[in-house]
This record gives C-alpha cells, sequence and structure tokens, in this order.
C-alpha cells in the first residue's frame, strides 16, 4: 500500500488549506485512515482519523471545530479540510492508514501505512 499525500502549501494566519491522500495498491483493507503532523523539533502528533465506512471521525482537541476529515472510499482517499488556520498549525502533515484497537486510535505506532507528508506553513 501506498500513500500519497498532498496538498500542503503557506497560507496566512485565518486561511484554509485542504490536503489530499490517496492510496494505492492491493488488498487495501485499513480500517482507519487519518492524518498526523510533526512540527520542527517535536513528536508526532495526532490530528483527525476517519473510519473506512467514513463515520465516526474523531480529532485532536486542538483541531476541533476547525479541521474537518473526510473520506471517498470509490478513490481510496482521505481529505483534511483546514479552515482557521493558525501558525501553531505549522508542521509535516502525514496520511496514515491502520486498524489500530480502540484506546491506541491516537497513537502513531498503531498505524501501519505512511505517506509522504506535505508541508503546511501559516504566517502570523
Amino acid at each position: 500500500v501506498q500513500l500519497q499525500a498532498s496538498g500542503g502549501g503557506l497560507v496566512q494566519a485565518g486561511g484554509s488549506l485542504r490536503l489530499s491522500c490517496a492510496a494505492s495498491g492491493t488488498s487495501f483493507s485499513s480500517r482507519y485512515m487519518g492524518w498526523f503532523r510533526q512540527a520542527p523539533g517535536k513528536e508526532r502528533e495526532f490530528v483527525a482519523a476517519i473510519s473506512r465506512f467514513g463515520v465516526n471521525p474523531f480529532y485532536a482537541d486542538s483541531v476541533k471545530g476547525r479541521f474537518t476529515i473526510s473520506i471517498n472510499n470509490a478513490k481510496n482517499a482521505v481529505y483534511l479540510q483546514m479552515n482557521s488556520l493558525n501558525p501553531e498549525d505549522t508542521a509535516v502533515y502525514y496520511c496514515a492508514a491502520g486498524s489500530p484497537i480502540h484506546s491506541e486510535r491516537y497513537f502513531p505506532s498503531a498505524y501501519g501505512f505512511w505517506g509522504q507528508g506535505t508541508q503546511v506553513t501559516v504566517s502570523s
């Protein structure tokens, strides 16, 4: 399975970006697809994830109400609509796929497939 992320860029505070991640390969059976981010000098952190059925999205507290995750199973793609961006959102954003158990769904180690990352920079 290969994940290809795109859509990052430079945006001013208060602006919006939409990230996309396309999955390819056979036997893609991961139950969840999601997004993580990693800022310089910090650990990779959970942003949002959604089940392959497109239900039960869940978000990090820091992005609730601003970010929306969605999925298109016909295209094996997951999207992250990011609104009201602020400089603290600056990071490399990674898409991921996996089948974590409920208690581990926020942890990067629970996801077995990763995209290459796309840079999001929010200027103040």
